[in-house]
C-alpha cells in the first residue's frame, strides 16, 4: 500500500492535475510526430522505446517524453533571471524555434553561427555568462 503512494510522489507532475498528461496533450504530441524515432537505436535510448513498427522505426513512449518535458520545464523555471538562459541553434531548422522560445521567455538566443569563446573569452564584445545552456541538435 505504501509503494503506490511513493510512486505517485516520485512522478514529475507531483500529482498536480494541471501537470498530468491529458488527452489534448497526447493528441498534440502525436500530431507533431514526437513519438517517431529512428530505425537505429542507441543502447541508452532503448529505455524510451515503446515498440518498433513493421518498417523498423521505433515508437517513443509518450509518457516518458512528457516526464522529460516536465523535468526540462522545472530546470528552466528554476533560473530566476530569464536572461541567464541561453538557447543556441546553428542549424537552419532549429533557429526559428530558438528565436520564438527566446522572445516568449526572455531568454538569450544565439541563432546561426556560434562565435567560439563567447562563454570563455571575457575580452570579446559578445561575452556571456549564462547559468543554463539549451542546445538544439548538437551533433546531427
Amino acid at each position: 500500500l505504501v509503494v503506490p503512494l511513493l510512486y505517485k510522489q516520485l512522478n514529475m507532475s507531483g500529482g498536480l492535475p494541471c501537470l498530468a498528461l491529458d488527452k489534448d496533450d497526447v493528441t498534440k504530441m502525436l500530431a507533431a510526430s514526437t513519438h517517431l524515432g529512428d530505425s537505429n537505436v542507441h543502447f541508452q535510448m532503448e529505455q524510451y522505446v515503446f515498440k518498433r513498427r513493421g518498417d523498423g522505426v521505433c515508437l517513443i513512449d509518450i509518457k516518458k517524453t512528457w516526464e522529460k518535458l516536465l523535468l526540462a520545464a522545472r530546470v528552466i523555471a528554476a533560473i530566476e533571471n530569464p536572461a541567464d538562459v541561453c538557447v543556441i541553434s546553428s542549424r537552419n531548422f532549429g533557429q526559428r524555434s530558438v528565436l520564438k522560445f527566446a522572445s516568449h521567455t526572455g531568454a538569450t538566443a544565439i541563432a546561426g553561427r556560434f562565435t567560439p569563446g563567447s562563454f570563455t573569452n571575457q575580452i570579446q564584445a559578445s561575452f556571456r555568462e549564462p547559468r543554463l545552456l539549451v542546445v538544439t541538435v548538437p551533433a546531427a
